[in-house]
């Protein structure tokens, strides 16, 4: 019972963001939207991680295998794609390192803010 009310809590966050998805008219994927709406309620403690830690990981577990009909996908279109591979190889390589830089340098800012804010608590106050 606790796997089947924390998949649902998932699942209802998820057609939250579908709903949000058709009434904001900006072209924001859906799952976005979801994870945003968890990643708020996870922060502000309106929903617990207990409550959907379990099912999550689960999820996370199995990720590889939603994979597979992508990749049928892309080979039974392989004709389509062989032409623009040279485009779509050079995007792939150049997206890849800039999403790792921008993740580096945002987790290095935040790293640095904690650290300054940790140091400033720590201060001795001159009364």
């Amino acid at each position: 019972m606790k796997y089947l009310r924390q998949f649902l809590i998932i699942i209802t966050i998820s057609l939250i963001g579908e709903i949000l998805k058709e009434l904001i008219p900006v072209s924001i994927p859906a799952s976005i939207y979801g994870m945003l709406i968890l990643f708020v309620c996870l922060m502000t403690g309106f929903i617990k991680i207990e409550h959907v830690k379990d099912v999550g990981k689960f999820l996370i577990e199995i990720m590889p295998i939603m994979f597979i009909p992508a990749g049928v996908g892309l080979m039974s279109s392989w004709d389509v794609l062989r032409p623009a591979l040279i485009p779509i190889i050079i995007i792939t390589v150049v997206t890849i390192i800039t999403v790792m830089a921008a993740t580096g340098l945002v987790s290095q800012s935040i790293i640095r803010f904690r650290k300054s804010k940790k140091s400033d608590s720590e201060e001795p106050k001159d009364e």
